[in-house]
Formats: structure tokens, C-alpha cells, sequence
């Protein structure tokens, strides 16, 4: 977006700094990493058209998200709501459970945190930030009304006082304060047992030690420690399948059925989601080494795993994660990229 003169550079530069906030700002909009991304790229092209327009009266990161608002507010016209098949189906035991997929923009989509989550050198910025993108609250956020959705996002999340809301809104502060009520009242009314994910940030040394022993039995395919991990109620997703699984003796039972070809994969760390999560990779048959198959989401509790959630459309998730789409048979390690 330059015309290679200095002023422009310097807009550019202006603009790309708010970026990755901007990112967060559409992604817990939209609840998909793609359309954020894309919201985010139209609001810097009107906020470049449109700047001798703009007369300084708020900030540039206040009109920004002004734009990005508008952008988001028409793209959620169409009324789609993202989901988790938690949220749209009941759990299938695991002797009916079938493979059904979903279109692509039925799913809440995985985001990697680089790509949502500003530096910060304050820890409870951070640690809230975090928290905001689970996908625990991404998916109640989709159950509220587009409007109170930033309502909520930009009071709670991102502690903008109600007459600078009001403002971005064109309403009164009384419609935030009323909007903000219900919003919080809806997220109160869906709060899951267990919903709160305790991860520390950064991982404490048992968090950190469950994960290994969790990449251990994953990479050994050791249902009996996997078991130990698991707590009793855990969930287990694949999208884009509209199955989920509830229960160690069901997800262990599905992992060595349909699910036993994933014996023998490698696990790589990803940060997704304010969460730990992993790039699974599975044995290729065809090529050796191994090949792109999940990018695998945890929720813990409690010293547990309560969720196991699995993105399975590698061609757009790997590459969103800077991964790379082959791992050679004597990789012990890959480093995620920048």
C-alpha cells in the first residue's frame, strides 16, 4: 500500500502497527482466522483511500477500529454464526459414530497467537488477551448479536471506556451500558462446567510436565497413559466432522478404530488459540516421513486434559502456523517458523 513517496511509507508503517490487534479485534468478531485477516486487510486499504479525510478528531487506532467494525458489522449480515460441534450436534457414542463433514464456514476456525495476540509487558493485558481468543469463549462470543458482540469485546476485552464506545457506534452510552448487560448475561447463562481452561501463562512445571507425558503417549499411541491424562469427562472435536466424543473410553476406542492410522505421528508445539496445541503429523506411506494431518488444540484443568480438539483441513492451517507441509522420517524436531 506505498506510492513510494515518504509520507505514504510512513502511513504504511503507521498502519501496519496495528495490525495484530486489529487481527484479534475481527477474529473474536468473526470467529474465523481467514476472514479476519481479510477484514483486517480491507480496513487498512479504506484507511489509506480515506485518510485526507481523516481530521485527527480521535486516534488513529480509535477510527481504525471504527473501520474494522463497519467491516465486520457487513460481513456478519448474512447471519452466519460460527460454531464447535458441541455446539450443533450431541455426542455420539462411539459405537454410531460416522465421519460427517461440514462446510468450511460452519467451523470456528484455530488462530495462531502470533498472529492476534500485541507484546505486551503488562501479564493480566496478557493473560486477559489470552483468554479472550479460547475457544471456549470465541464460540459463546458467536451466540450474541453482532452489535453486542463488540460491545463486549471492546469493553471487557479491550477496556475501552463506554463514551469512547458509544462513539465508535454512533449510539449513546446508555445503548453500551445496556448492550454490555445483555451481552454478559447470555455469556452467563452458557458457561460450561470446566469452560475456563487453567493454563498459566506461561505453563507452570506441572502444565508443562502434563504436555510431555501427553506427547508421549500420543507419539507411543499409548491409550493406557493417554487414559491417565484425560479427565473422565474430557471432550475430543475433529472438524470439519461434526462428531465429538465425550469420555476416555470412547475417545481412546475411536483413536485405535477409525482413528489408528495416526499411530506412529510426531507432535511439533504451536501457541493457538491463547492455548497449548500441537501440529500433528502421521506416518506417509506413500513418501516416507511424515505427512500434515491436525492441528491439535488443549484445554486443561484440574492437572487434566478436558478438551482435545483437532483441525483437520491441513492445507489451510499448517500454512497459516508457518508449518511445513513434510516432515523427513529422522526429524526429531521442528521449529515452528517466525
Amino acid at each position: 500500500m506505498t506510492n513510494g513517496t515518504a509520507t505514504s511509507t510512513d502511513l504504511d508503517t503507521r498502519l501496519e502497527a496495528h495490525r495484530t490487534e486489529l487481527t484479534g479485534y475481527c477474529y473474536r468478531m468473526l470467529g474465523s482466522s481467514f476472514e479476519a485477516e481479510d477484514a483486517v486487510q480491507d480496513t487498512l486499504v479504506r484507511a489509506w483511500r480515506s485518510y485526507d479525510k481523516f481530521e485527527g478528531r480521535s486516534s488513529l487506532r480509535s477510527w481504525l477500529y471504527r473501520i474494522a467494525t463497519n467491516v465486520c458489522l457487513d460481513m456478519l449480515t448474512a447471519g452466519n454464526k460460527r460454531a464447535r460441534p458441541m455446539d450443533l450436534t450431541e455426542s455420539t457414542p462411539l459405537a454410531r459414530a460416522a465421519l460427517s463433514p461440514r462446510p468450511d464456514n460452519t467451523w470456528l476456525e484455530p488462530m495462531p497467537d502470533a498472529r492476534v495476540l500485541p507484546t505486551t509487558d503488562d501479564p493480566a493485558e496478557a493473560a486477559v488477551a489470552k483468554e479472550s481468543v479460547r475457544l471456549a469463549f470465541m464460540a459463546a462470543l458467536q451466540q450474541l448479536p453482532a452489535k453486542q458482540r463488540a460491545v463486549l469485546i471492546l469493553r471487557e476485552v479491550l477496556a475501552w471506556k463506554a463514551s469512547e464506545v458509544a462513539e465508535l457506534l454512533d449510539t449513546s452510552v446508555a445503548s453500551v451500558n445496556s448492550a454490555l448487560q445483555r451481552a454478559r448475561a447470555t455469556l452467563a447463562e452458557r458457561q460450561e462446567p470446566g469452560a475456563a481452561a487453567a493454563v498459566s501463562d506461561p505453563l507452570d512445571e506441572a502444565q508443562q510436565k502434563l504436555l510431555d507425558r501427553y506427547v508421549a503417549a500420543f507419539e507411543g499411541y499409548d491409550m493406557t497413559a493417554l487414559t491417565a491424562l484425560l479427565h473422565e469427562d474430557a471432550v475430543m472435536t475433529m472438524p470439519p466432522f461434526d462428531l465429538w466424543l465425550t469420555g476416555t473410553q470412547d475417545i481412546t476406542g475411536f483413536m485405535t478404530t477409525l482413528g489408528a492410522p495416526c499411530a506412529g505421528s510426531r507432535l511439533v508445539p504451536v501457541q493457538v488459540n491463547g492455548l497449548p496445541g500441537f501440529a500433528q503429523y502421521k506416518p506417509d506411506p506413500e513418501k516416507g516421513g511424515f505427512t500434515p494431518w491436525a492441528v491439535q488444540v488443549l484445554e486443561i484443568s484440574d492437572g487434566r486434559i478436558t478438551g482435545f480438539h483437532c483441525f483437520l483441513d491441513t492445507q489451510r492451517w499448517f500454512p497459516l502456523f508457518d508449518l511445513p507441509l513434510h516432515l523427513e522420517a529422522d526429524a526429531d524436531q521442528v521449529e515452528q517458523g517466525a
